[in-house]
């Protein structure tokens, strides 16, 4: 069976970062607590995602990342997780990859398989995702 491919958009609802290194040194690591909001294919409010942040200049890097998602995929209830991976410039431009963490998915997502990316601009209040996924 061949993947379904999904969209839609997710929001910031809420981002706190604190330094783990210090902070007027590069490198230097951080870590970011952050909520999301999807919508579109993904509908999950309220989402919970911690992320480990490596800064090689005073605003480019790298991150990875787990965020937890309970909600709706085409209308199927249930929770997973994703792994993120990505970097960003100094412009502010976020390019990231994630999959589905393999035995998350409960519920109606139970054997969830998938992957996605986004691209987020700095100052965009919206970030569109793509996702293509399978079950069984």
């Amino acid at each position: 069976m061949p993947a379904t491919r999904t969209t839609g958009h997710f929001t910031f609802a809420d981002w706190k970062e604190h330094a783990v290194s210090p902070e007027d040194t590069v490198p230097r690591l951080a870590h970011a607590a952050v909520t999301n909001t999807f919508s579109g294919g993904i509908e999950a409010a309220g989402t919970t995602c911690e992320y480990s942040i490596a800064y090689v200049t005073g605003k480019a890097g790298t991150f990875t990342g787990m965020e937890l998602l309970t909600g709706r995929i085409d209308g199927r209830e249930g929770a997973f997780v994703l792994e993120e991976r990505g970097r960003f410039d100094d412009e502010g431009t976020v390019h990231c990859t994630f999959e589905v963490v393999a035995g998350s998915g409960t519920g109606e997502l139970t054997g969830l398989r998938g992957s996605g990316t986004f691209t987020a601009r700095h100052g965009e209040a919206s970030v569109a995702y793509d996702f293509a996924y399978e079950l069984g």
